[in-house]
């Protein structure tokens, strides 16, 4: 969608730079290099949004858990609706079908 109007030499290296990644503390020490604090954070909230709208959880209870506001919450699902099926696919790979509450 939105991506694709970013794509090129830059975005591609991003891309491949983050492919090259070996493991999880290769991707720590990456991130922490590339991305601010804030900005992993919220990267990583949005993913835990993304899992518990999968699992079914309230708009309350995600607020709740993950402080993630009502627009982020409604931008993640929009994307799990609309989008590229990106958060299912890494979803499905982390977890299988869908988890119980």
């Amino acid at each position: 969608m939105q991506i694709n109007k970013l794509r090129g030499k830059e975005l591609d290296q991003l891309f491949e730079s983050i492919l090259t990644l070996k493991d999880k503390e290769e991707c720590y020490r990456f991130f922490d290099d590339l991305c601010t604090v804030n900005e992993i954070q919220s990267l990583a909230q949005r993913m835990e949004v993304a899992r518990m709208l999968r699992e079914g959880f309230t708009y309350h209870k995600i607020e709740t858990e993950t402080g993630a506001s009502t627009a982020t919450i409604s931008r993640v699902k929009r994307c799990l609706n609309y989008g590229n099926d990106a958060y299912e696919m890494a979803l499905e790979r982390l977890y299988g079908d869908k988890a119980e509450k």
